[in-house]
């Protein structure tokens, strides 16, 4: 048996997973929380059977120490699972780097060349690789967030702003969750059995994105050139004039540092509900709240209009799919928002779409002959495990 360990290095965290990258299952999930603060927190779980540590984790180095350690303690063992390649996550590839790619010190000094870019995300994916080339002995590859949408044509990453400035400073849209949106195209063609699909795909968790995706290639998508652009989410504002950071700053006397913090984490669901859990915010709104039920309302107008636009950008649509943990689990917002898109010949059928599987499946009624609507399970890590295992082939 062959096996990547798959790391996703936070600011304060580490998420990991050892993935077979044949059979899709992971042999152990973990997650180490709150490092560098006085408490850290360490969860590994293999099968049924959950070991948790409270200690303090000072930094990365530690953390994957202690991550390698309960591997040799509790298991499965790395040896014995036959890793053959570590596979970071790195959510800023920029326009440099559109495949999977084996790391190597260019490699990573090209990753921390794009800090600029991605300030919030990339440093830490830095420091998770540089850290685990340390610790094992094996290849390690980089998969990027933005690398599904390198495809994008000229007009729909192109921001009308002076080209000089844009140039220099390299701005576009590199949009983001590259990894999800590839992974949950292809299933859906590989489901229906079809590669000339016309599919828009919505990737709705805390962090939110759609895209338009034709016979596997992306076309158009909604997070920017930070993953601040686009559609409501669960602490960003997603879309927005841009004259209102101007406002803010003149009017409110906010720096660009408190305007930065208030739409990335103090604005979409949070903002107008003031909880950003959907589940939350659903029940809320159950119950008559009134902010609750504007936050819901919002959240739907954005997702309604963003399919609509991409069904004109495709020129029609053969599938929509939900995923991602509020798309795979909120029945109500499918049918919402599928009831509201009935004029693309969208329809979903309440027994099944109310059904909670962990399998790819079609919601639309029994013999539609319109366009689909179906919700996958997508599977990042597993995403990242394949790609990695291509990239050493």
């Amino acid at each position: 048996m062959s096996t990547v360990l798959v790391l996703n290095s936070g600011s304060s965290s580490l998420k990991y997973q050892l993935v077979s990258p044949e059979s899709g299952e992971a042999l152990a999930v973990g997650l180490v929380e709150k490092i560098g603060e006085p408490q850290g927190i360490l969860t590994h779980e293999v099968g049924d059977d959950e070991t948790t540590r409270e200690l303090p984790i000072p930094d990365h180095g530690e953390a994957l120490r202690l991550v390698l350690g309960l591997f040799d303690e509790v298991g499965p063992s790395l040896e014995k699972a036959g890793v053959v390649a570590v596979g970071h996550r790195v959510v800023h590839g920029g326009t440099d780097y559109s495949q999977p790619t084996v790391i190597d010190d260019d490699v990573v000094a090209g990753i921390e060349a794009l800090v600029p870019l991605a300030p919030l995300h990339n440093p830490a994916n830095v420091t998770g690789i540089k850290v685990a080339r340390e610790l094992l002995d094996v290849p390690h590859v980089a998969v990027f967030d933005t690398a599904f949408f390198a495809t994008l044509p000229e007009p729909a990453y192109t921001y009308a702003i002076d080209a000089d400035v844009a140039k220099e400073h390299r701005i576009r849209r590199y949009g983001f969750h590259g990894t999800s949106h590839q992974y949950v195209s292809e299933r859906v063609s590989q489901v229906l059995g079809r590669d000339d699909l016309k599919q828009i795909v919505l990737h709705l968790g805390n962090g939110a994105s759609a895209s338009a995706v034709t016979s596997g290639v992306a076309v158009d998508t909604s997070m920017g050139l930070t993953p601040l652009e686009g559609l409501v989410m669960g602490t960003r504002s997603g879309d927005l004039d841009p004259a209102i950071v101007f406002h803010l700053n003149r009017v409110a006397g906010l720096d660009v540092d408190q305007v930065d913090n208030l739409l990335n984490k103090q604005s979409g669901l949070k903002g107008i509900a003031g909880r950003n859990d959907m589940r939350e915010v659903r029940s809320a709104a159950e119950a008559g709240d009134p902010a609750a039920l504007l936050a819901l309302a919002v959240y739907r107008h954005r997702l309604i209009k963003y399919v609509g636009a991409y069904a004109a950008v495709l020129g029609g649509i053969d599938v929509l799919t939900f995923t991602a943990g509020v798309g795979e689990n909120s029945a109500p917002l499918r049918a919402e928002v599928v009831e509201a898109l009935a004029f693309l010949g969208l329809a979903i059928d309440p027994a099944k779409n109310a059904v909670r599987s962990k399998e790819p499946r079609v919601v639309s009624p029994d013999g539609h002959q319109g366009p689909l609507v179906m919700v996958v399970p997508t599977n990042e890590e597993l995403a990242i495990a394949r790609q990695s295992m291509a990239a050493i082939a």
